[in-house]
Order: structure tokens, then sequence, then C-alpha cells
């Protein structure tokens, strides 16, 4: 067990702004943070609390004084940014009870000093998740926060669906309509989350390796249902075109991911008009996905990152793209395991169009 660091010394700065009554409420604001462990974390040691409450009023002291505050890792195991919080509350209560007369300018100026440690802390937070990102174990890490996300997720889309098939009672068609939103919206969330599980993972198990017997026509229109409230909330028409021999044999869940993805994406990037995802028979066996949008189209600039993962934001005039690009970089990968190759063409201010080529034997039925 740690031990805990030598009383601080809460003296007022060389500047006199804040005064020595408001030191004393910092004081006490910290005595009883020691004495309430269970305000920050069931299970947390005292000593441990104690150590990093101290560290945390040294920290304030030296912001005060005008400089950088030092963040000293004296028990690493306490949630620090928890510890502050509850810090600044009591802080805030302690000024109200013992301080009615204090100076406003000398409030403000601990209150800000408050901050900057807080700043101090968020950086470094974010310094400690990128280096666990960049560690060994950083995939495992991005494969469990993904796995966290997914089951929230799920519950979220079943209870939209149930509600919105009104089996908990009536539902209008504005709730209809905005529950279809939700569902639409959690689903996205799935997805990506999903995409970056198997992207951490090499995407070696996008596709399954036995080919099954499907129906075209039925994939898309559960693409259609599950878009469609986006389409009409933007007031966007949502057309579909379906191949004369509706049913193949191939990898429909992988079929039915990528043509969801590029679904959503053209219905994001489009004003007015139209989305349009359509299956053209080439031969016998052979079958062109397309999804065609009638937006604002992709500037050259922007074409040579776009299947990237994991890219920079980038602006072209008013045309702003992810920044994730997961959802693209998925699905190249797809349609690449299916056997062919994601293409786009896009024109500024006519639209967009990706499409693919997939060997697809028929099949009697299903």
């Amino acid at each position: 067990m740690p031990q805990p660091l030598p009383p601080v010394a809460l003296t007022p700065p060389s500047a006199p702004v804040i005064s020595e009554p408001l030191w004393e409420a910092l004081r006490r604001a910290a005595e009883r943070v020691y004495n309430d462990p269970l305000a920050i974390e069931q299970g947390t040691q005292s000593d441990d609390l104690r150590c990093q409450v101290d560290a945390l009023c040294r920290a304030v002291r030296q912001a005060a004084d005008g400089e950088e505050p030092v963040l000293e890792r004296a028990a690493p195991a306490v949630p620090v940014q928890r510890v502050l919080n509850r810090l600044r509350g009591a802080l805030l209560e302690e000024v109200a009870t013992s301080c009615p007369d204090v100076d406003t300018r000398a409030l403000l100026e601990l209150s800000r000093a408050v901050e900057r440690v807080q700043d101090a802390l968020d950086r470094d937070e974010a310094h400690r998740f990128a280096s666990r990102l960049s560690g060994a174990g950083g995939l495992e890490l991005l494969v469990e926060v993904a796995h966290d996300l997914r089951s929230p997720l799920a519950s979220i889309l079943f209870l939209a669906e149930t509600i919105r098939k009104g089996q908990s009672g009536a539902v209008n068609p504005v709730q209809e309509r905005q529950l279809g939103l939700i569902y639409s919206a959690a689903f996205g969330l799935s997805g990506m989350a999903s995409d970056v599980i198997e992207l951490a993972r090499g995407g070696d198990r996008l596709v399954g390796a036995t080919p099954v017997a499907f129906s075209v026509t039925d994939l898309m229109n559960s693409v259609r249902d599950i878009v469609l409230p986006m389409a009409e909330e933007k007031g966007l028409a949502l057309r579909l075109v379906t191949p004369e021999a509706d049913f193949r044999i191939g990898h429909p869940g992988a079929l039915n991911r990528v043509l969801l993805n590029l679904t959503t994406n053209a219905l994001k990037f489009t004003g007015e008009g139209y989305v349009e995802v359509g299956a053209r028979q080439l031969s016998r066996t052979r079958v062109e996905f397309s999804v065609r949008d009638t937006g604002r189209g992709i500037p050259p600039e922007v074409m040579s990152c776009l299947f990237d993962a994991f890219r920079r934001r980038r602006n072209a005039g008013e045309y702003t793209f992810s920044s994730a690009g997961l959802g693209l970089s998925i699905c190249r990968k797809l349609v690449a395991a299916m056997g062919s190759e994601l293409h786009v063409d896009s024109a500024v201010g006519q639209g967009t169009r990706f499409h693919f080529e997939l060997e697809l034997p028929t099949a009697s039925r299903i």
C-alpha cells in the first residue's frame, strides 16, 4: 500500500490574489473528500485516496501560482477525474457556507486554477489512452471497447423494434418514424462496432466460407426497411432495382452489410433527389450491384484517401468527410473477400455511384 504524501501546506501564493480563507476552504474540502471514499468509488483505499487528494491540491496551488501543474501519480488506482470533481464540489460548498464575503476575483482565480488542473488531467488521460492503444495490447483494448458498445446497442435495437411494432401499445405515425430513426442510428453504430472488431482482427472473418442460396430482392428490401426512416426524414426518394433472376448463391450477410453501408452513406451526403440501390444482371451468373445518389459528389482531392481506415478529417469546400472511414474500408474488404473490387464514380454537384460485380450462380429456390 503506498504511503501517504506529506500534508499539503496550502499557504497563499506569492501574488496574494487568493486569500487565506479560500485556501482554508480548500483544505476543509480536501478533508471532506478524505472522509467520504464511497463518494468516489466503493472499495477505494483511504490512504490511496488521501495521496491523490493531496497531489491534486498541490497541483491546484501550482496552477494558482502561474506554474504548470504537476500531476503526481501517487495512487494510480484511484479514479483521479472523479476525485477532482468531488473536490471541486466540496470546495464550492465550503465557500458558500464559510466564506460568504469572499472576493469574487479571488474565487474566480481559484476556480481557474482548478480548471487548469482539469485541462492537464484531460491531456494526461488522452496520452495514457493513446499509449495503451499503441502498445502490445492496443488492438485487444479496441476490440473490448467495441464489444462493450454492441451490448447496449443490441438492447436499443430490440426495444425500438418492439415499441415500433406496437407490442407495448399503440404508436402514432410520428412516433413510428422517430422509432425508425432511432433504430437506423443504433443499427449503424452497432455495425461500426462490428467493423472495428473485424478490422482490428485483420478482416479474415468478414465472409463465411460456404456460399448459401438467398433472394436478392429480399436482401435489398431488408436494406430499404432499415434506411427508409432516414430517407423519409430528409425527403429523399429511395429506389430499388432488382435483377431478373432473383434467387442466387453467394454470401448474403456480407452483401447486405456492403449495400447497407453504402446506402447509409449516400443518404447522409444527399440533400435532395434520390438514392438508388440496384442489382443489374450482366449475364446468367454475373450481377452488378450499385448504390447511386444525386448528392453533392466527392471532390477529386478526397478520392485518394476515400477507402483509408482511421483517416484524418478532411474538408474540401463544403464537403466534410468522415474522419474514421471504417465503413468504406470494411466495404472494400468485404467486396474483395467476395471476389470483386469496389469502384466509385463521382462528379462534384452531380452525385456519386459505388458499384461492383459479383459471380452469383442462380438457385432454383431457397
